[in-house]
């Protein structure tokens, strides 16, 4: 089996992130990733899926985003090539924007029926091929050397010939956040989950009863990564299951259907996942990235002293 397929969803209007949103794409604000460069969101989650062996990508976008994500990346290699010429990081950046543009393209979610409906949407586009699903506003950052987040994922779909989804521990506290699932852990294998129940965003009462993972540490559960590896079966799930009353219900309940129908495993991802649409987000994404790249240095500096800044304004208070 080869994944060579990935789905980015991008269609809401990230309404948290008013009213910068309301301009501009929040998968098209920058970021300085770890190779020191400032890129749009989309870009850098787009070479995660790059990096683990996807050829192509599709992005679910709101009615009339496609083009204006085109035109935006366009004018980026443009400018790149035109303003910094001879600079060998702007040949290189361009060259990247031309890899993606090459690979890219766009589906409309007509309407904001939500996340189920959006994955929906790229059925055209998938076919009958595993997918990889990325969250348009998540960055991920992983903690093993080489291997992205991403291609964790695909090497044990890969192996074990069946859909997974990411994972991380989470702290009872944030749970309310988050899809959270349990399961029966694979013995002889750290780490990994056969899933047989998931709750979209539990409360805490709830998940003390029903999504206990033996195994965790006391006060932790299982809660989705934003980063998934499914099969084309999802897509007869999804069809059939997620109309209520007209309306498209949440990925997780079709991801329930999958489990109860075949094998379905979650890996413990070794990394970190930033929600750019949260308060505060972005900035916690940018600090991620810095620290952990050609910008170390500079990013630690800059945060030193600001925490110096900051403690000297509380003092004179």
């Amino acid at each position: 089996m080869k994944i060579r397929k990935a789905v980015i969803t991008a269609a809401a209007r990230g309404e948290r992130l008013y009213p910068v949103a309301d301009t501009v794409q929040k998968a098209m604000l920058p970021v300085v990733d770890t190779d020191g460069l400032h890129k749009p969101i989309l870009q850098i989650i787009a070479e995660e899926a790059f990096a683990g062996g996807i050829e192509e990508i599709c992005v679910v976008c709101a009615p009339g985003d496609g083009p204006r994500y085109l035109q935006a990346f366009q004018s980026l290699r443009d400018n790149l090539m035109q303003s910094y010429q001879g600079s060998d990081w702007a040949r290189a950046q361009a060259t990247q924007v031309d890899h993606l543009l090459s690979r890219l393209q766009f589906v409309e979610q007509s309407e904001p029926l939500g996340y189920g409906h959006a994955v929906y949407c790229a059925r055209p586009f998938v076919g009958e091929e595993p997918l990889l699903l990325l969250l348009g506003d998540y960055l991920y950052l992983s903690a093993v050397p080489g291997k992205r987040c991403a291609q964790q994922l695909i090497d044990l779909a890969m192996q074990a010939g069946c859909s997974v989804s990411a994972v991380n521990p989470t702290p009872e506290h944030l749970i309310s956040r988050y899809g959270t699932l349990t399961g029966k852990h694979q013995a002889g294998t750290p780490g990994i989950y056969q899933i047989e129940k998931i709750i979209e965003k539990p409360s805490l009462s709830l998940a003390e009863i029903e999504l206990h993972t033996p195994g965790l540490r006391r006060g932790y559960y299982l809660c989705f990564f934003g980063m998934h590896v499914l099969m084309p079966s999802v897509f007869g799930i999804l069809q059939d299951h997620s109309v209520v009353n007209g309306k498209m219900l949440p990925l997780t309940p079709s991801l329930q259907k999958l489990a109860e129908r075949e094998k379905y495993l979650a890996l413990e991802v070794k990394g970190n996942r930033y929600d750019i649409s949260k308060k505060f987000g972005w900035l916690q994404a940018q600090v991620g990235l810095g620290l952990a790249g050609q910008a170390n240095h500079e990013t630690l500096t800059t945060l030193v002293e600001m925490l110096a800044e900051a403690n000297q304004r509380h003092e004179r208070q």
